[in-house]
C-alpha cells in the first residue's frame, strides 16, 4: 500500500516505522518522567482507557498527563512494548496492538509486574504521528508487598 504525499510516493512501511518510534518514545519518556516530552506523543483529544488496570477512562492529553504524574509520584517504572501489529488505514490514521510488560516499584516498596496489550489508534497531523486512543488490556498482574521487618 502506498500513499501519495508532497509530490512523491511513500510506502506505508515508513509510517509503520514512525509509529514504532513513537511507541519507543512513549516508553522512554514515561519511564524517565520527561513529562513535557511525554505529552507530545498524544493528540490533545486522546482517550486513554485504563480500566484494564483498575483505572478509568481519561479524556484529553493534559488530563492523562496529570493522572500519571500523580499516580506515579515517587515510583520507578520500566515499560517495554513488543511485537507490534500496525495497520495504516489512511495517510493520516493507523491502528496498532502491542504486547507489553511493565514493572513499577512504588514508594512503599511494593512491586507490580504486569503483562498485556495496548490497543491503539494513531493520527498524523503536521507531519507527526501521535497516539489518539489507547486501551490497556491485562493478561496478568503480579503485586508483591515488602516484608515487614
Amino acid at each position: 500500500m502506498a500513499w501519495f504525499r508532497t509530490g512523491r510516493w511513500r510506502c506505508a512501511v515508513d509510517d509503520i516505522e514512525e509509529i514504532k518510534q513513537l511507541k519507543a518514545r512513549y516508553c522512554r519518556l514515561l519511564d524517565t518522567k520527561d513529562w513535557a516530552g511525554f505529552r507530545q506523543v498524544f493528540t490533545d483529544d486522546v482517550v486513554m482507557d485504563t480500566t484494564g488496570s483498575g483505572g478509568g477512562v481519561i479524556a484529553g492529553g493534559d488530563a492523562f498527563l496529570e493522572f500519571l504524574r500523580v499516580a506515579l509520584e515517587g515510583s520507578v517504572t520500566v515499560h517495554q512494548c513488543h511485537t507490534p501489529e500496525i495497520a495504516v488505514t489512511s495517510p493520516s490514521s493507523a491502528t496498532g496492538i502491542w504486547a507489553m510488560e511493565d514493572r513499577v516499584r512504588f514508594p512503599d516498596g511494593s512491586d507490580l509486574t504486569g503483562f498485556g496489550h495496548y490497543h491503539e489508534d494513531y493520527a498524523k497531523a503536521d507531519g507527526s504521528w501521535r497516539i489518539k486512543a489507547s486501551r490497556l488490556t491485562r493478561l496478568r498482574m503480579d503485586i508483591s508487598k515488602p516484608e515487614s521487618g
